[in-house]
C-alpha cells in the first residue's frame, strides 16, 4: 500500500446480514454421512420439512447482541438481589405464609427450568436447520440462567425458613413433585418437534404468562422484590421463547399439509398436560398469597380465554382449532384451586410445606371472586374443618389416593359440571386397568399407551416396597410404611409439611416480628436538625 492510499471504512453489517451469517453461513452439507444418520430424530415423528431456509426468527438475535443484552440484565438483577439481602428483605414480606409459596416454586418451577435447559440443548443438536439450532441454543442458555437466578434469589429465604435446602432430591422423590417432573420427562422422551411444540408453544406461548404476569405481580404486592426481580428479568427472555413457539407452529404448518393433524394432536395433548400442571399455580394464587392481586379465574379469563382465544383465531387460517377439552378448563376455573387446596390440606403431613385453612376475611374474598361456586361448595367444607380443629380432632387423610396415570395428580378433581362428584375415568390395556383424573388425561394415555404404562406412580411404588431408604425392614414389628415413605421422599415431619399454625416458620416469624416491634417502640424518635 502506498502512502497516498487511504483506508476505506469497513461497512458495518446490518442486523439482518449479521443474523444471516450466523444462521446460514455456519451450515454445511454432510459429505461422508447421510443426513438421516446425522439427524436421526427428524423422521420418526412423521413431520415433513422441505426447506429449512424458510425459517425466520423475528428477533434475529446474534451472539454478540445476546451476551451484551443478557450481561446488562444480570448486572441490574444482581444489584437488586444484593440490596434485598443486605436489607434483610426476607423480613419485609407480608407474613410467613407467603414463603410457603416459594417452597413450591423452588421445588417445582426451578427444576422445570433446568429440565427445559436440557431439552433445548438436545434440540440444538437434533435440528437440521441452522436457524432453529441457534434459537434453541440461546433458549437453553436462557433456561439455565433462569434456574440459577431463581436459586440465588430464593437462597436468602433458605437461610431463615425451612424446607428449601433439599429441592433437587425432593424433585426426584416427593409424590406431588412427580406432576412437574412427569411433564418434562414426557417432553424430553418425545421427538424434537413434539418437544418444541410442548414447551415453546403449548406451555411458553399459551400458558406461561400465567406464571410471569399475575404471579409475579402477586410477589410484588407481598413485598418480595427478589422474586419480582428475577421474574421480570426472565420475562424479556420469555417474550423471545413465545415468539419461537409461534414461529415453529407457522413454519411447520407452511412446510407441508401432512404436518397439520400431527401438530393439532400435540397441541391437544400438551395444552391439557400444561393446564393440569398449572393447578399448582392456581392454588398458589388463590391461597398462598396473603395479599392477592387477582383470582385464578380472572387470570384464566385474561390470559387464556381472551389472549389464547385470539391466538387460536389467528391460527385458524392454517387449519388449527382450539385445543381439545379447552371448554372444560373454563368450567373448572371456579373450582380447581379450591379442590386442590382442600386436597393438600388433607395430605398436609406428606408435602414439603405447611398448609392452613383460609381466614373468614379470605373466604369473603373468595366468595366475591367465585360467586357461583365458593359459598355453595367450599365454604361449608372449610367451616366444618375449622370446627374439627377447634375440637382437637383435625381432618386428615391417612390413606393413599388413586393416582392419575397421565398427569400423576391424585384423582381428587371433580366433574366439570358437578363439583360434588369426583371425576374418575379408567381404561383397560393389556389386561390391566388404568385410572385417570379426567377425559383429557385418559385421551392422552389412549393415544400412546405404551409410553404411559411405564409411569412411576408414587402410591404404587410405596405398595411395591420401592419407596423406602436402604436398610429399612418392612417386616419389622414397628414398621410404618407412610413414615418410611416420607423419609424416602426427603419430607421431614414438623420441618417440611404439617399445620402452619404450629410450624417452625410460623413460630419464628412471630418471634421475629415481636422483636422488631419491641425494638421499634423502644427506640427514641429521630429529631430533625431544627429541633
Amino acid at each position: 500500500m502506498s502512502g497516498t492510499e487511504e483506508l476505506k471504512p469497513v461497512r458495518k453489517l446490518s442486523l439482518k446480514e449479521n443474523y444471516a451469517l450466523l444462521t446460514r453461513g455456519l451450515g454445511w452439507e454432510p459429505s461422508y454421512h447421510a443426513k438421516a444418520a446425522v439427524y436421526p430424530m427428524l423422521a420418526f415423528e412423521g413431520i415433513k420439512v422441505h426447506d429449512w431456509e424458510k425459517w425466520e426468527d423475528p428477533f434475529r438475535l446474534t451472539m454478540d447482541a445476546y451476551w451484551k443484552y443478557q450481561g446488562e440484565k444480570e448486572r441490574k438483577l444482581y444489584a437488586i438481589i444484593d440490596a434485598f439481602q443486605q436489607n434483610n428483605g426476607q423480613f419485609q414480606v407480608t407474613d410467613a405464609r407467603y414463603v410457603q409459596a416459594l417452597k413450591v416454586f423452588i421445588n417445582g418451577i426451578t427444576e422445570m427450568e433446568y429440565q427445559s435447559h436440557r431439552g433445548f440443548c438436545i434440540l440444538s443438536r437434533e435440528f437440521e436447520g441452522v436457524g432453529p439450532r441457534i434459537a434453541a441454543q440461546m433458549q437453553s442458555i436462557d433456561e439455565l440462567r433462569h434456574a440459577q437466578t431463581q436459586i440465588h434469589a430464593i437462597s436468602q429465604y433458605a437461610k431463615y425458613f425451612t424446607g428449601m435446602s433439599n429441592f433437587p432430591y425432593q424433585y426426584d422423590h416427593a409424590w406431588y413433585l412427580a406432576i412437574p417432573k412427569s411433564f418434562y420427562d414426557d417432553a424430553l422422551s418425545a421427538g424434537p418437534f413434539e418437544y418444541i411444540i410442548a414447551v415453546s408453544f403449548a406451555f411458553e406461548y399459551v400458558l406461561t404468562n400465567l406464571v410471569f404476569m399475575p404471579w409475579m405481580s402477586g410477589a410484588a404486592f407481598n413485598g418480595d422484590m427478589a422474586t419480582v426481580s428475577f421474574g421480570f428479568s426472565a420475562q424479556s427472555d420469555e417474550a423471545r421463547h413465545m415468539t419461537l413457539g409461534l414461529e415453529v407452529i407457522k413454519f411447520l404448518l407452511e412446510q407441508d399439509p401432512d404436518n397439520l393433524p400431527i401438530i393439532q394432536g400435540w397441541i391437544d395433548k400438551w395444552f391439557w398436560r400444561g393446564y393440569r400442571l398449572l393447578a399448582l399455580l392456581a392454588t398458589m394464587m388463590d391461597y398462598m398469597l396473603p395479599k392477592r392481586v387477582m383470582s385464578w379465574a380472572e387470570a384464566w379469563e385474561i390470559y387464556f380465554e381472551q389472549n389464547g382465544g385470539a391466538l387460536f383465531a389467528d391460527l385458524a387460517r392454517y387449519g388449527i382449532r382450539m385445543p381439545k377439552h379447552w371448554e372444560v378448563t373454563v368450567k373448572e376455573k371456579g373450582q380447581i384451586s379450591h379442590l386442590l387446596w382442600g386436597s393438600l390440606y388433607g395430605l398436609r403431613q406428606a408435602v414439603a410445606f405447611p398448609v392452613w385453612l383460609p381466614s373468614d376475611e379470605e373466604m369473603d374474598w373468595m366468595s366475591a371472586k367465585y360467586p357461583d361456586t365458593f359459598d355453595q361448595y367450599f365454604r361449608p367444607r372449610y367451616t366444618y374443618w375449622k370446627q374439627l380443629e377447634a375440637a382437637g380432632t383435625p381432618f386428615i387423610v391417612n390413606t393413599l389416593p388413586v393416582i392419575c396415570q397421565t398427569c400423576q395428580w391424585p384423582t381428587y378433581f371433580t366433574e366439570p359440571d358437578d363439583p360434588m362428584m369426583i371425576c374418575s375415568r379408567e381404561t383397560e390395556y393389556r389386561g390391566e386397568t388404568f385410572h385417570f383424573c379426567s377425559d383429557g388425561c385418559k385421551d392422552i394415555f389412549c393415544n400412546e399407551p405404551e409410553k404411559y404404562v411405564h409411569a412411576r406412580l408414587s402410591v404404587e411404588q410405596i405398595y411395591q416396597g420401592n419407596s423406602f431408604l436402604p436398610g429399612v425392614d418392612p417386616t419389622a414389628p414397628d414398621f410404618n410404611p407412610l413414615v418410611e415413605a416420607l423419609k424416602y421422599m426427603g419430607i421431614k415431619p414438623g420441618i417440611d409439611g404439617g399445620d402452619f399454625a404450629t410450624h417452625e416458620d410460623a413460630r419464628n416469624w412471630e418471634e421475629w416480628t415481636k422483636r422488631a416491634a419491641s425494638i421499634h417502640h423502644a427506640s427514641p424518635p429521630i429529631k430533625n436538625a431544627a429541633e
